[in-house]
Parts: C-alpha cells; sequence; structure tokens
C-alpha cells in the first residue's frame, strides 16, 4: 500500500489486547542497574500531561541480587501506585561492553516480570526512535531529549536523565499506540 513500515522499529508486542487510546495512562521504564527511571503520562486525544515519575537508585557496592530485588520492588510499587493501562519499555540496544550489556540486560529482565506481575506485556522502543517521538533528532543527547520531553509535558522534570529518558519512552509509547489505532494496525 506503499506507506512505510514505522512499526518495524517497535518490539513485535502485540497492541490489539490494549485499551482504547483517547484517554489512557502510559507507564514508561527506562532500565537500568544503578538507577532505573520511571515515566508516567496521561494521553488524552494525543496530548500528555505528568501523572508520576521518579528512579529506584541501586549502589554498585552491593550484591546484584540486592540490587536487582530493590528494582523489582520499586517498579512493582509505582505499578501499584499509578494503575497504569499500558507500559513501554526501552528496548535492548547494542552495547561496545558485553559486560554492560548483560547487567542492562538483568535490570532490565527484573523490569519486565515486575510489569508481568500486572499483566502486562511491555512495547518495546528502541533509543532513536524514542527520540525522533519526542521531536528530538536521532543522534540528540540526553539534555536536549530533556528538553523536548519537557516541554511536551509543560513542566520542569526533577531527577536524573533517567527519569526524562522514562518519560520520553511513555510519551513514545502513547504517540505509537495513538498512531496505530488510528491507521488501524491494531
Amino acid at each position: 500500500d506503499g506507506r512505510s513500515d514505522w512499526s518495524s522499529d517497535v518490539c513485535s508486542s502485540d497492541l490489539s489486547a490494549l485499551p482504547p487510546c483517547d484517554n489512557m495512562r502510559v507507564f514508561g521504564i527506562d532500565p537500568g542497574c544503578t538507577v532505573t527511571g520511571f515515566g508516567v503520562v496521561e494521553s488524552h486525544r494525543g496530548r500528555v500531561t505528568l501523572v508520576d515519575a521518579g528512579c529506584i537508585r541501586t549502589k554498585a557496592s552491593e550484591p546484584m541480587t540486592t540490587r536487582l530485588h530493590r528494582i523489582y520492588l520499586g517498579l512493582v510499587d509505582a505499578l501499584e501506585r499509578n494503575n497504569p493501562d499500558t507500559v513501554g519499555i526501552e528496548a535492548i540496544f547494542h552495547h561496545k561492553n558485553a559486560q554492560s550489556a548483560l547487567i542492562l540486560g538483568q535490570a532490565r529482565g527484573v523490569a519486565l516480570l515486575a510489569t508481568a506481575k500486572f499483566g502486562f506485556e511491555p512495547a518495546e522502543y528502541n533509543p532513536m526512535v524514542v527520540k525522533r517521538s519526542v521531536g528530538a533528532h536521532g543522534r540528540a543527547d540526553k539534555k536536549a531529549l530533556a528538553k523536548m520531553v519537557c516541554m511536551l509535558l509543560g513542566t520542569q522534570v526533577e531527577g536524573p536523565a533517567d527519569v526524562t529518558d522514562a518519560l520520553a519512552i511513555a510519551i513514545t509509547h502513547a504517540a505509537h499506540y495513538r498512531a496505530q489505532a488510528i491507521v488501524g494496525v491494531r
């Protein structure tokens, strides 16, 4: 039909089981072993507003099992508190360092486990798609991305870049979900 398949940049999550898109609460996760960011936005007819945002911090000096458990409990608490309709998470991307990729994969795994506890199968977005979706260029740095997120939400967001990254993921998921609903892809 001539349309580009932009959904190939998104993971293979089945969006057909998600709620209608006129009014929904979207939870975004930026997984990390030292800092895992989360952000919650309310999407109403294409406009997004900030509901909640924060991060779960761990210490590098702690055993990995303790750190992963803290991330899991923090995300479970945030998910319970915010009662989202849908969840988006940063997709796995290529790392130059295999050790860093393995550690990130562990944090991402417990984030997926926390969402599964509530019956979610998060949509996954790579960093380039997230940057483009919020209006930053694909090679934008974290500062430029944070500026666009704050502009879209109409408010300053406190916390590390992991928080604004998670909000960018939530905004991206809201936009992609809405676009797919409009064109009938769901």
